[in-house]
């Protein structure tokens, strides 16, 4: 795990925080997969799928967390990860209205509103953790 700036159980607990956002909002805001307005905002990337495959990163930040070696590229791995997740969610603001999805789902407008944020902040975390680990 990282050496310099952050400790072991801060690099635990940020993996393990990621992996609980990942798997615990998809479920929360899809409503176990049930929500239809994700999916018809976003086919592509948010069909339901594309869904489980957030819950699966999600179980591979968990499994990562619990990792005793050096993971400096499995962190980069994951922070080009949620580099695109930012990028796609960008261009889905500049060509869609969060406003309206709220209109029609609540849940898929908050979904909408923060997931890419969230997205920003672990890719700066992961990419921290590969910065530490190779100093």
């Amino acid at each position: 795990m990282p050496k310099k700036n952050m400790n072991r159980k801060v690099a635990k607990l940020g993996l393990i925080a990621a992996a609980l956002l990942n798997i615990g909002g998809v479920l929360l805001f899809s409503r176990a997969f049930t929500n239809t307005a994700i999916n018809n905002a976003d086919p592509v990337v948010m069909s339901n799928f594309g869904l489980m495959m957030i819950v699966v990163w999600g179980f591979a930040y968990l499994g990562a967390a619990f990792i005793d070696s050096n993971i400096k590229w499995l962190a980069a791995a994951y922070a080009v990860e949620k580099l695109v997740y930012v990028v796609v969610w960008i261009i889905w603001h500049s060509n869609n209205s969060v406003v309206q999805l709220y209109s029609t789902d609540a849940f898929a407008g908050v979904f909408f509103s923060i997931y890419g944020l969230n997205d920003l902040l672990f890719m700066l975390f992961f990419g921290w953790i590969f910065y530490c680990n190779g100093h």
